[in-house]
């Protein structure tokens, strides 16, 4: 994981070291070589973290604490450095142009590194804590009429790896939520670990607790695939894959591998279908749209799990007549301010309800991530409504 962001965080830690040292501090130590090594001391160690994160086979560390405590560390102290340097940078060359004393930059520097510790406290606290349940109507002409009101209860990456010690609590907690919404069916849209399937065993109980009169559905995502641990072991990938769809299967869930079943209420009925996750590159591209709808009648009210909702724009908007899409994937981003967020630069459609003519998206933000942080997108569950429109 810090292997991709490598260059850009060794910048971040020595730029700003050198612009304070050259600018202030070397004035004030000029005579002290113990205070001058002091100084680099800091910015040393926090690079030689970064190169050992990096150095590591997999994605990220086993014990997640290794990369939680570091990413806290880029947050509190990393970037503010940065954003005091770059803005203090700025208020002196404003100085030299004005020929003024007074550096603006280091006070509007403040401002900033303080909203900084704002988000990251807030965000892995309070935001990473919180569980918002949203209610979202569908309606659909095709819906039979036997399924009008009928609960579709939502959850996605779970990311249970993540709920390691007293966060097992917030996991129990969302799972009887879940329950509480008492759906008629529960769909999970894929990412049930963080990168090897002995992470659900410690919670495996607290997931077989999901229950709803029509079944708990799921769906694989990328990182159920073990697509995070080294590529130089796909024997060992393989056998990852296997344990996480045994596990899943344990719970009680039935896990849908381009492939589908079909709900009865007397005479009507409805197909819940669920493909294998069908990313771009670099995630794992596994579905089968042709295998997962056979036999499917074109008349057929079909709701598709799919973890990743780039596939519904590529394929399964012109590849077949599915009404309702279901996904996760983005998690919203997990960072929202004045409601922008970054997967809006990657995903045409990255969060809440879409449209396209009669057909429906609806992608959730889901209720964990890889990185124990939320600020602006809650952890969530949506409860799904359908309606039969007359």
């Amino acid at each position: 994981m810090v292997a991709r962001i490598f260059i850009p965080i060794i910048f971040a830690i020595v730029l700003p070291d050198f612009y304070f040292y050259t600018r202030y501090w070397r004035h004030y130590v000029h005579s002290s070589w113990w205070k001058r090594i002091l100084w680099w001391i800091p910015g040393l160690c926090m690079m030689v973290y970064t190169i050992a994160l990096t150095s590591i086979r997999n994605f990220a560390p086993d014990d997640l604490t290794w990369l939680n405590v570091y990413l806290l560390l880029v947050g509190l102290w990393v970037i503010p450095k940065a954003i005091f340097a770059f803005c203090s940078f700025l208020g002196w060359q404003h100085c030299k142009y004005h020929h003024t004393h007074t550096n603006w930059g280091n006070y509007v520097a403040i401002v900033l590194c303080l909203f900084q510790y704002y988000i990251v406290i807030y965000g892995c606290t309070i935001g990473w804590h919180q569980l918002t349940v949203k209610h979202v109507d569908i309606y659909a002409k095709e819906l039979p009429a036997a399924f009008d009101n009928y609960k579709v209860v939502l959850f996605s990456d779970a990311h249970v790896g993540t709920y390691t010690g007293s966060w097992k609590k917030i996991l129990a907690r969302d799972i009887d939520s879940i329950n509480a919404q008492k759906g008629d069916m529960i769909c999970f849209a894929g990412d049930l670990q963080n990168m090897q399937p002995h992470e659900i065993r410690p919670v495996q109980g607290i997931l077989s607790r999901l229950h709803a009169k029509d079944g708990v559905f799921s769906v694989l995502g990328n990182h159920d695939y073990s697509m995070y641990i080294s590529k130089k072991d796909p024997i060992q990938r393989a056998k990852n894959e296997r344990e996480t769809v045994f596990r899943e299967l344990q719970c009680g869930w039935t896990l849908l591998r381009n492939e589908h079943r079909t709900i009865y209420r007397g005479k009507d009925s409805i197909v819940i279908a669920g493909e294998e996750n069908d990313g771009r590159k670099p995630f794992p591209a596994k579905a089968d749209l042709k295998k997962t709808l056979q036999g499917v009648s074109q008349n057929a009210f079909v709701i598709m799990l799919q973890h990743d909702p780039s596939a519904w724009d590529r394929h399964i908007l012109p590849g077949s007549h599915v009404q309702l899409t279901l996904c996760g994937h983005t998690h919203g981003g997990q960072f929202s301010l004045f409601g922008m967020r970054l997967t809006r630069l990657t995903y045409q459609e990255d969060d809440g309800l879409y449209l396209s003519g009669h057909r429906q998206l609806y992608v959730t933000a889901g209720i964990g991530g890889f990185v124990p942080f939320r600020f602006g997108v809650s952890p969530e569950i949506v409860v799904l409504t359908l309606h039969h429109l007359k």
